[in-house]
């Protein structure tokens, strides 16, 4: 690994970047380099690991029981790509992928990056984006309150500083992160008083079709000993079918629905999650084509048998390419990386089919069994798209779900990118992030559509915010100005 601290130590183009220091980006930089190409990888945190593997050479968890095994398995992942021959640049932000003018299409991309408040513009000639996933949007009344936040920034904070939450802790959603979660915390010495479980009781007779392949695959067993750890000491409440935080300037409370029944449960953290769905903002603003899976219920980007996009040149892996898991992520990873070193020469398709065959083995085995998880933990509609109109779903812009509702029915708006010119959600700091799947969850329930009639968001660059010092820094070539107008 060679570490890249300084703006001016980028080369001038790089034979492929790999945008992402996940499972998915590590393994596909490694591969990569180790077939003797040129590599770059870019990330946006101070050290390798992504969300799964977050800290994984820094934490300062000392009890490895407190992660559990599955956690630890990054350093692994971590130290092949340290003994790769591949550059690396942490704390930098890719904001714009723009096609190279010079070449023919597919062939190399000119990309934006920023680090310690420069940027500067090089070349690739592939682009790997191994972005990972996200949290879905879990909007609530009174989700804006200090004092609630995502179950993954907890999990962030117990990685990275070993921080748990102080006080009464209260963890509500559904998908198996969880179970993870509220074991690690409980493990590291958090008060959690209740878990609460918004699974719908009817998504376990939509999932029995799927049961079967479940039963054969590794979940089985990793789930079965997440909830038997978790339930065995923790307060669990399910079939809850409504919740709101309340308080008066931070939470106080959660109070929480099962049908008729109604809760009030004294807190001081409220820790929301829902499910993970991949992160296609950088996709998107590349012109990748993505549809709407129905499983998974998320926009995901439309891939080749070697995870090459519609776009050529451009192949996206890991969880961003379809929600599977760390493992399945660093198999993306690599087949993926075969894929961007076939299509430079460096190996014909025979080889990279020898080469790539037992990792797509082990990807099928890895995946198997996915499909029922996806359908078991599909969110309740009613968290998708909260039906309190004073709900806020666009935290940047402060828009209602009522605002959005009342614009798709009075004004006739039929997607997102139309909402944008009458609210502005989508229009702030996150890009849409955070509110995109709501509001097109708002849009499809108003006009009676589905979200894949709606759309999606059309993204542009910067895809991340850029100061406008660092913009008038850049170089003062035709390029340049063209990706800052483009």
């Amino acid at each position: 690994m060679k570490a890249v601290t300084a703006i001016d130590q980028f080369e001038e183009s790089y034979d492929l970047v790999v945008v992402g220091a996940g499972p998915a980006g590590l393994s596909a930089a490694a591969r990569a380099a180790e077939l003797g190409i040129g590599v770059l990888l870019v990330d946006e945190n101070p050290a390798p690991g992504g969300q799964i593997y977050r800290a994984i050479t820094t934490t300062p968890v000392g009890d490895r029981e407190v992660l559990g095994a599955d956690y630890w398995r990054g350093a692994e992942i971590v130290a092949r790509f340290e003994r790769a021959q591949a550059g690396y640049a942490a704390r930098c932000t890719l904001w714009s992928i723009g096609p190279d003018e010079t070449a023919a299409e597919g062939e190399a991309f000119e990309i934006g990056l920023s680090l310690d408040g420069r940027a500067r513009l090089i070349g690739a000639r592939q682009l790997i984006l191994t972005t990972g996933a996200q949290e879905r949007p879990f909007p609530i009344p009174g989700w804006t309150l200090p004092g609630v936040m995502t179950a993954g920034a907890a999990q962030i904070a117990l990685k990275s500083a070993a921080i748990v939450p102080a006080g009464r802790t209260v963890l509500a959603g559904c998908g198996p992160l969880l179970y993870l979660l509220a074991g690690q915390l409980a493990a590291a010495g958090a008060e959690i008083v209740a878990v609460l479980d918004t699974t719908p009781r009817g998504n376990w007779l939509k999932a029995a079709g799927a049961l079967p392949n479940f039963l054969r695959s590794p979940y089985l067993a990793k789930g079965l000993r997440l909830m038997a750890k978790a339930r065995r000491s923790l307060r669990f409440v399910g079939g809850v079918t409504g919740l709101a935080a309340e308080g008066e300037g931070r939470l106080a409370s959660a109070r929480v629905a099962r049908g008729d029944a109604a809760e009030i449960i004294a807190c001081d953290t409220l820790l929301l999650h829902q499910g993970v769905i991949p992160s296609v903002n950088l996709s998107n603003a590349a012109g990748c084509a993505h549809d709407f899976d129905e499983a998974q219920h998320c926009w995901v980007p439309r891939l080749d048998n070697w995870f090459g996009s519609s776009v050529p040149g451009i192949a996206i892996a890991g969880d961003g390419a379809g929600i599977g898991g760390a493992e399945s992520a660093a198999l993306r990873g690599e087949i993926a990386a075969l894929g961007a070193v076939r299509r430079l020469g460096q190996i014909d398709l025979a080889e990279g089919d020898r080469q790539a065959a037992p990792l797509r083995s082990e990807l099928e085995r890895a995946l198997r069994g996915r499909r029922f998880l996806d359908l078991l933990y599909k969110p309740a509609p009613q968290f998708l798209a909260p039906p309190q109109d004073e709900t806020i779903i666009c935290r940047c812009e402060e828009v209602t779900a009522g605002q959005v509702r009342d614009t798709a029915t009075r004004l006739g708006v039929t997607g997102p990118n139309q909402m944008k010119a009458f609210l502005r959600c989508g229009m702030g700091p996150c890009q849409g992030r955070l509110c995109g799947p709501t509001v097109v969850e708002l849009i499809a329930q108003a006009n009676g559509t589905t979200p894949a009639e709606v759309g999606y968001y059309r993204l542009r660059p910067p895809v991340k915010p850029v100061t406008l010092a660092e913009l008038a820094a850049l170089q003062q070539t035709e390029a340049a100005v063209k990706a800052v107008v483009r």
